[in-house]
This record gives structure tokens, sequence and C-alpha cells, in this order.
């Protein structure tokens, strides 16, 4: 693993040099940030050694090299998704690249449902803490000392002191938002009534089928993370309502402006 995850860093550090110190992962909400980055370089997945190639509609499969605001930044355009077949050392491979290039920060998106009753579709909720549903833990197996220590505190996955300074940002923008708890489910279903009710009892606010691991890794690495999530369907009793793909997409799409507003003078101060 230590290998292929050199390999690939060496590679991108080639293509990219090593001054970015964040990378952006543009999933649903962000997707459209693309447009925003004076690019200088941009790699499909498949030429990456040792990446995986994503096969989700609306994830492109292309790393960004550039400037947004002026900041150096590596975005990812589409992720890796355990329902997609990966486990989940594939799933979080570029996590561990990132790192290796000495990338310092992770800033993650999501679409998720919404299950605090406060919450109504396109809010933005800024994740908290998290809770793991996913049957595989990024980090079992053999550990290996250089890419982080054998039992990592998870006291503080998502960075408190991004977390202030977003919501800073998101008050000075005049954006509402909320903070919450994400819980990380395996996919590809959504979740049935019950289950929405069992997350939500279990102190749940969101639900999706991302973040959870990017998120452990980076935090097992010594990154900076912050995470949002963007609410694009519901799952409050009483209001759960039959949902696809597309949907999901299309609401995303209609509450990401709000959160490139946040990211984009995030970056200018992290």
């Amino acid at each position: 693993m230590l290998k292929k995850i050199n390999e690939a860093a060496e590679f991108l550090a080639q293509q990219f040099g090593n001054d970015a110190k964040i990378v952006i992962v543009l999933g649903s909400g962000l997707n459209h940030l693309a447009d925003e980055i004076i690019t200088q370089k941009v790699i499909n997945y498949t030429d990456i050694p040792h990446f995986p190639v994503t096969t989700v509609e609306g994830h492109e499969g292309k790393l960004i090299y550039g400037k947004l605001c002026n900041i150096p930044i590596i975005a990812m355009q589409g992720r890796f998704h355990y329902y997609e077949g990966y486990d989940m050392k594939q799933v979080t491979f570029p996590v561990r690249v990132f790192k290796a290039m000495g990338v310092q920060t992770m800033v993650l998106s999501n679409a998720a449902g919404g299950m605090n009753p406060l919450y109504k579709v396109g809010d933005i909720v800024m994740i908290t803490d998290h809770i793991n549903f996913f049957p595989e833990n990024p980090l079992r197996g053999k550990n290996d000392n250089q890419l982080g220590e054998r039992f990592p505190d998870m006291s503080e996955v998502y960075t408190h002191a991004l977390l202030q300074k977003a919501g800073s940002i998101a008050k000075s923008l005049g954006i509402p938002y909320h903070k919450g708890v994400y819980v990380g489910t395996s996919g590809p279903t959504f979740e049935t009534p019950a289950e929405y009710r069992m997350y939500r009892i279990l102190g749940g606010d969101c639900v999706g089928m991302s973040t959870v691991p990017e998120a452990i890794v980076a935090h097992h690495g010594g990154m900076q993370c912050i995470a949002f999530s963007v609410i694009t369907d519901l799952g409050i009793a009483g209001q759960v309502e039959k949902v696809s793909h597309r949907e999901v997409l299309n609401a995303a799409n209609m509450a990401g402006k709000k959160l490139q507003s946040i990211v984009k003078e995030l970056v200018k101060v992290i």
C-alpha cells in the first residue's frame, strides 16, 4: 500500500508540484465550484497510478490543480464509494496520496437525507461528528505507523477551529446553516422509514453514503478536516417521500451556490 501511495504521489507531484495544501472533494453541492477554479492542469483518474475509477452519475472522475481565490488547491471531481464495489482501502486511497503530497486540510461535501425535524431540502449542515454504519473501517488490517497511529483518538475528527471559521463566514454572508451529526451508511439503497427513525433515535441529524471513510483516514494521517452536507431529501417522521438519484442531484445543485460561497471564503482563511 505504501509503495502504491508513494508512486501515485510522485506522479501527481510531477504534474502539479507540491504547493497545494488544501484538497476539496467536489461532492454533490460543490460540483460547480470547478468553474470557479483558475485551472492549471486536469488529470483523469484513469491516468493516475493505482487510482480507482468513479462509476456514479454526476462524478466526472478528474483531478483539478489550480487556484481558488488565488490559493493553490487540488479538487476531486468525483469520489469513490463503498457501494461501487471498492474496499475501504481503495475508497480512501486518494486521501493517503494527498497526505503524501503534503496536503494539510481536506474539505468534504456530500448530499444527505435530513432526519432532524428542523431541516428542510436545500439546507446546509456543517458536520460536527459522525456515526459510522459502514460494515468496514478503512483502518482495519495491519497498521503502518508511517500513515498514522494504530488507535487514533476520534474526539475531534472534524476540526473545531475550521467549523468556527466556516460558521463565522456563513453568518457574515447571511447564509443560514445547521450543525449536525452525519450517519455514514454503505448504500446504495436509500433509507427505509424504519432506518430513518433508528438513525434519528441514535443521535443522527443527516445520513449519506460517503464522507465518513475519507474523514477517518484524513484524521488518521493528521490532516485537518471539515465536511458539509446539503440536505436533498427528508426522512423525518411523517415526511418520508420517495426519492431518486436525479432528484438528489437537482436539490444539491440548487443549494450549491450557497455552499460554494462559504467554501471560497473559507479557503482564504485556512
